[in-house]
């Protein structure tokens, strides 16, 4: 479940968008491709091909099983989805360095991974 608590908020253009203290949104409906960008700069990200690939995997996974997938069950959609080469937890973490599983699910405007620290 994501967090209603504001931390902060993220400009993009002339809107603002509330996030939480881990830098999630509050209000998972605002989220838009101009956002994941803009949030993925924050990250130090450019967003390419392969990394929407993954957000598009990420966003079905959510809107199939209403939760954001760890690493395990990320890398086997990712896997599933887009072949056993991207489906590699090796691949994800040159894509979303640190815990791929919580940045890409922040990018693809998702609440945090259940049983991700």
């Amino acid at each position: 479940m994501a967090s209603t608590e504001i931390y902060r908020y993220l400009s993009v253009g002339e809107h603002t968008y509330a996030l939480d203290p881990e830098d999630y949104l509050v209000d998972m409906t605002q989220w838009s491709p101009r956002i994941a960008e803009a949030l993925a700069r924050e990250e130090g990200i450019e967003l390419t091909e392969e990394h929407w690939e993954v957000l598009r995997v990420l966003r079905d996974f959510y809107a199939r099983y209403e939760m954001a997938p760890a690493m395990r069950p990320l890398v086997k959609a990712v896997g599933k989805a887009l072949g056993p080469e991207k489906g590699r937890s090796i691949h994800l973490m040159r894509l979303f360095p640190g815990s791929p599983a919580k940045v890409a699910a922040r990018l693809a405007g998702l609440p945090k991974p259940t049983h991700c620290l």
